[in-house]
């Protein structure tokens, strides 16, 4: 129950800009799916008054109650995108980030077109409703971290160069150079080309994938936010080991029919135990023998300039809060460094952090507070420490048990382990 309560509800809201006409709605509630919608006077409140500033060329951005958070924005003056969201301690960052990703999610399975042209309202509702499983994926508790940090989540493969070599080679053999394998919703390598797609293709595609029901081999349209919203690519995805596929981006040919045979039997048949491999790391992201500090109980490492991230809370021992409070306890801590102590990614600097910028920070929960019937709360006392230096970005979950005067270190050591992982 506190869990739920910490997670509260998310109501997504998106209008025509124009008349104000609903195209559709979507909420979630203690992290999973709900049906329960916001009634139509409190969606007319939410654009209404949107609408007034905009009629006086004033913008509203946000608006925040005691219980509640409300970000507005418009895309192309066409789309208006509302999130509502009674989730504990939300920060504006997180819901703006979001509605950035629901439009990038539109554009990439509606295309960029229909949204700025609307000439059918409701053929646009129904086209808009091949969305809905990967925009409900973006509003509930995850194991990712892309939508927030803007960077790929990735797993670390024990046999990554041998991975590599082989989906270079299939990816030349296609015609292609946007290729990768991906193991729910995470990237475990990748071609250069495919590393090099812009946001919010590179977060949404591996997403895309692992939102969709299982099939042994697909042929999907999708347009690239950033590289091609007006124009669809196709998206191939093949089945090597349930959970695995492998993915990529072509054109008209070659045809699904011809490349299911030769890539199973030519490039990944060899490959059987490192793909096993690959499965055995998830969601934990990383090979069980890395060494890591038995206080670390959660991890989230992003290469800015690389845009890739790491995080996983499946790091061993059952301590302290469940792997979804650890997860949230982590996106928290890092909306809160993120917009008060480091700067965005975008703005991190190659050589390491500006003048007045700090290198290392951390905060311990509060060891006072009690979960329901008086009990501890689990999260009593645990630490959450960052350290950056130079492109990447550090954050972990420890026990409560670590000393705060040895944070620093910790996070120093591991940071300076993982370093040659990603």
């Amino acid at each position: 129950m506190a869990e739920e309560s910490a997670a509260g509800a998310v109501h997504l809201l998106c209008l025509a800009a124009s008349s104000g006409v609903p195209l559709f709605s979507r909420s979630s509630r203690g992290g999973a799916p709900s049906r329960q919608q916001l009634p139509f006077s409190i969606i007319g409140s939410l654009n209404g008054v949107h609408m007034f500033g905009q009629n006086l060329d004033v913008t509203l951005r946000s608006a925040r109650t005691e219980d509640s958070a409300v970000v507005w924005k418009t895309f192309h003056d066409s789309i208006t995108l509302i999130v509502l969201s009674s989730e504990l301690g939300c920060a504006e960052l997180r819901l703006e980030r979001l509605l950035e990703l629901v439009f990038g999610a539109m554009v990439l399975l509606v295309g960029l077109e229909e949204l700025t042209k609307i000439r059918n309202v409701e053929r646009l509702k129904k086209d808009l409703r091949a969305t809905y499983g990967l925009i409900d994926s973006l509003l509930v508790d995850t194991e990712l971290a892309g939508d927030l940090t803007q960077c790929v989540d990735c797993i670390i493969p024990t046999h990554g160069p041998l991975l590599q070599e082989a989906l270079a080679g299939f990816a030349e053999e296609m015609g292609s150079v946007f290729a990768s394998l991906v193991a729910g919703g995470r990237v475990v390598v990748g071609t250069e080309g495919w590393w090099r797609l812009g946001a919010p293709e590179a977060v949404l595609l591996p997403w895309l994938v692992g939102t969709l029901p299982f099939q042994a081999a697909r042929d999907y349209p999708v347009y690239l936010p950033h590289g091609s919203p007006m124009v669809p690519h196709r998206l191939l995805t093949l089945t090597l080991l349930p959970g695995l596929e492998l993915c990529v981006l072509c054109g008209p040919q070659p045809p699904l029919s011809q490349v299911e045979p030769q890539v199973l039997e030519r490039w990944w048949q060899p490959l059987l135990e490192p793909l096993r491999a690959c499965l055995a790391l998830t969601p934990r992201g990383i090979p069980a023998g890395f060494p890591l500090h038995p206080d670390i109980l959660g991890l989230l490492l992003l290469h800015l300039e690389q845009r890739r991230g790491l995080f996983t809370v499946d790091l061993g021992g059952e301590e302290g809060p469940s792997p979804s409070a650890r997860r949230r306890l982590l996106r928290s801590f890092y909306v809160l460094v993120t917009a008060t102590h480091f700067p965005p990614e975008e703005k991190a600097e190659e050589p390491g952090c500006p003048t007045g910028v700090p290198r290392a920070c951390y905060v311990v929960c509060g060891a006072a507070a009690e979960g329901p019937q008086g009990r501890q709360d689990p999260g009593a006392g645990l630490r959450l420490v960052a350290v950056q230096a130079g492109p990447r970005r550090l954050l972990l979950l420890v026990s409560a048990r670590s000393p705060t005067y040895a944070l620093r270190g910790l996070a120093t050591r591991t940071l300076h382990a993982l370093t040659p992982l990603l």
